[in-house]
């Protein structure tokens, strides 16, 4: 009976003299996934500009809502909550303008993209100011970072 010896550590030996004397090594399982959800993760952007190719960000979060709530979203689960709710339109998330803002033009715009319940995203919106933006998201977690 022959031995073969290697010089890749002790595993590869091992593995090496199981064949040699007649034995197989046994190969792990496949990974399998962690559960059948269509998965859902998201960057959100903040930023000034009216264009969401040229905004410059100034406040970026992740969010992730499967299989649980997640990210750096300061408040993942209300913001999941949300998106379920409106089965991922961002647009519905805005409402129409509810306070007192000034007629300032100082474009803020905000963007989402990812994956939303297993489907690419890429959206955003422009707002005349910030307060506007705040006003039209008063009721919104997703965009409250």
């Amino acid at each position: 009976m022959r031995y073969i010896v290697s010089t890749f550590g002790a595993t590869a030996s091992a593995a090496a003299l199981l064949l040699a004397v007649g034995g197989a090594a046994h190969a792990a399982p496949p990974a399998q996934p962690a559960g059948l959800y269509p998965p859902s993760a998201l960057v959100l952007t903040v930023g000034k500009g009216d264009q969401a190719a040229t905004v410059t960000a100034e406040r970026a979060v992740t969010l992730s809502c499967a299989p649980t709530p997640g990210g750096t979203h300061p408040s993942p689960t209300a913001a999941c909550k949300e998106l379920n709710a409106v089965d991922g339109e961002f647009g519905q998330l805005s409402r129409a303008v509810g306070g007192p803002c000034t007629r300032q033009w100082d474009p803020v715009t905000i963007t989402a993209d990812g994956v939303w319940q297993g489907k690419r995203v890429s959206w955003s919106a422009t707002y005349g100011n910030a307060c506007e933006m705040r006003s039209s998201l008063t009721e919104a977690a997703v965009f409250a970072f």
